[in-house]
């Protein structure tokens, strides 16, 4: 179902090429190195929201992770990686949806990594209902890479405001069932030559906490 939040998403996305968006990033070094940090069984599966054209499933099909899901709004963004990836797309499961309407699987995932989905989420009961999805679908002792736009960073982007986070801040959207593991600070250059800082938060799913 078309929605304005999907068509805003599809327009932009076709309407740009890879480099003229001011997320692109060759590479999530950040991510990476949280990612990288936790040590994971890469047998396990992993989620990426909001992945739309970012390589960061190409970097963790390289590092032999087995089971990953890209998921995003934008079909176009969707095509264009599976594209970029070629015959390794097959191994990626794709979703197009928003993050807030999947049905998403009970206790499935050992990491949900977002980055830049969670700070276009300005009302509350849309928080309320992806820090729900997050621990639906986050096994017990799981882990959620979320980041977004810095406490200084831009107040909107893509013609939309956002929600700007401290690394406190943003940890207490998902308490109690998550608790800060590590936090970090990125500054990304667009392609324009702009600085935006980022707020990274590593977060552990609790054993004993309940899904929705």
């Amino acid at each position: 179902m078309n929605t304005p939040r999907r068509t805003h998403w599809e327009s932009i996305y076709q309407e740009k090429g890879e480099i003229q968006t001011s997320w692109y990033r060759a590479h999530l070094e950040q991510s990476l190195r949280c990612i990288d940090g936790l040590e994971l069984d890469k047998d396990l599966p992993v989620v990426d929201v909001g992945g739309g054209r970012s390589t960061l499933v190409d970097d963790l099909l390289d590092r032999s992770f087995g089971d990953v899901t890209v998921v995003d709004l934008s079909a176009k963004a969707l095509s264009d990686a599976r594209q970029r990836l070629g015959t390794l797309s097959t191994a990626v499961t794709w979703i197009e949806g928003d993050v807030n309407e999947i049905d998403w699987p009970e206790a499935l995932y050992t990491l949900w990594h977002d980055r830049a989905v969670f700070h276009f989420l300005t009302d509350g009961r849309d928080r309320a209902r992806y820090v729900a999805g997050v621990t639906h679908s986050v096994r017990p002792g799981g882990y959620a890479i979320i980041a977004t736009f810095a406490s200084d960073g831009p107040e909107r982007c893509s013609g939309l405001p956002v929600r700007r986070y401290d690394a406190a801040a943003l940890a207490g959207e998902f308490t109690p069932n998550f608790e800060l593991v590590t936090q970090h600070r990125d500054l990304h250059q667009t392609p324009a030559g702009h600085q935006q800082p980022f707020t990274y938060v590593v977060l552990r799913r609790h054993q004993d906490s309940k899904s929705r």
